[in-house]
């Protein structure tokens, strides 16, 4: 079973390597062949510095992709996806807060039930500060309401998934959050499990909450009628 690893990166200097090296070491057990691609979004920091070390480093298995202009996360993972050899698309951030330990979890379910096309990880416990936690929770609420995803936590980056699917998907600024609705609403298996989440280290949050929540409600609308539209025309 072959998968490709992405990881969007802005301005992550001191958070890449140390990720880089735990991915390394909680996938090259499992026996797989694999790739791991970087994507760096026109990062302003060392950052593109740190990945022409890892890719020294490695040497196999990892990739990088610069994009020219900042592209924002959903973007910068279609380009990775886009540039990706397998079926099987692995995600997670590159601010170290998803735990590389838990890919093999979410990959062993994926790959154990063939009649799953996106395995999801839920954040347990999150480790981020009470009023991106709160304005997460109320989102979260109103987007499983109102698009019936059955999921807690979309916004957990930590997923697998098809790749021909998500192909499928129009592409839009915020795709990455609405994967699990997007999946169901064409009429794809979703399954989720609790994953660990730790405090980011180093760094901060590129997105404001009053931001987000503007996108997340435009977004929302848009997810609605894509799914709308794709069951009408069935």
């Amino acid at each position: 079973m072959n998968f490709s690893i992405i990881v969007p990166l802005f301005n992550e200097e001191l958070n890449i390597s140390d990720l880089v090296d735990e991915i390394m070491f909680n996938v090259k057990s499992l026996g797989f062949n694999f790739e791991l691609i970087l994507v760096n979004d026109a990062s302003t920091d060392n950052t593109n510095e740190i990945i022409n070390y890892l890719l020294n480093k490695y040497k196999t298995n990892i990739k990088a992709i610069k994009n020219p202009i900042n592209l924002g996360q959903s973007f910068s993972l279609i380009e990775g996806i886009k540039n990706s050899q397998y079926d099987i698309i692995i995600t997670l951030d590159g601010d170290g807060q998803n735990n590389p330990k838990d890919i093999p979890i979410l990959l062993n379910k994926y790959i154990s039930e063939k009649n799953i096309f996106l395995v999801g990880g839920i954040r347990k416990k999150r480790k981020d500060n009470n009023i991106k936690m709160i304005s997460s929770k109320i989102a979260n609420k109103v987007r499983a309401f109102i698009l019936k995803d059955n999921c807690k936590d979309t916004g957990c980056s930590l997923k697998v998934f098809d790749k021909k699917t998500f192909l499928l998907f129009p592409k839009f600024k915020g795709v990455h959050r609405f994967l699990p609705a997007l999946f169901k609403g064409y009429g794809k298996k979703t399954f989720f499990i609790d994953v660990d989440h730790r405090p980011r280290i180093h760094g901060f949050s590129k997105y404001g909450t009053l931001s987000r929540l503007f996108y997340g409600i435009i977004d929302l609308i848009r997810v609605y009628y894509i799914i709308k539209n794709y069951k009408k025309n069935l």
